[in-house]
Parts: structure tokens; sequence; C-alpha cells
């Protein structure tokens, strides 16, 4: 299974993540770790939902469309 997870960070409400890993748990403790140098400064991260493929493309295919416009606009309303 492939997972695109939505992660908030606690300490800036506003800073959010979205990213596909094959173990999710483990994908938020490296953030929370602060071994991601990107998403270090804003720890610590809690999950917010995620959404299991079966098939890695089509993981890869809905973080994209969820870092797009329309994506964005679509987690906004439905999933934050």
């Amino acid at each position: 299974m492939y997972y695109v997870c939505l992660l908030r960070s606690s300490s800036h409400p506003e800073q959010t993540y979205v990213g596909v890993t094959a173990v999710w748990e483990r994908r938020l403790k490296s953030h929370n770790s602060g071994s991601c140098r990107h998403t270090s400064k804003y720890r610590p991260w809690q999950l917010v939902t995620y959404v299991a493929f079966s098939s890695r493309s089509r993981a890869f295919d809905f973080e994209k469309y969820m870092k797009s416009h329309s994506g964005k606009a679509f987690a906004a309303k439905r999933l934050w």
C-alpha cells in the first residue's frame, strides 16, 4: 500500500505538508525527529488524514493533484 498523508504543524497551524509514503507512521516520526530539513522548523507534526492506494503511480498522481490549485481547494473544504 502507498499512502498520501496530509500533515499539519502543531506549532504553526498554517503550515501543512502533503507527501507519499509506504509506511506513514515512519514518515511522521521522520518529520517529528527533525531529519527532514524542510519540515524540521515546524515540528511537531500531526497526521490529519491519509488516503491509501494499492498502486504507487495512483498515489503519486493523487499527491500531484493535492498540490495543485484545485487539489488545495478540495483539501481546504473537505480534508483540513
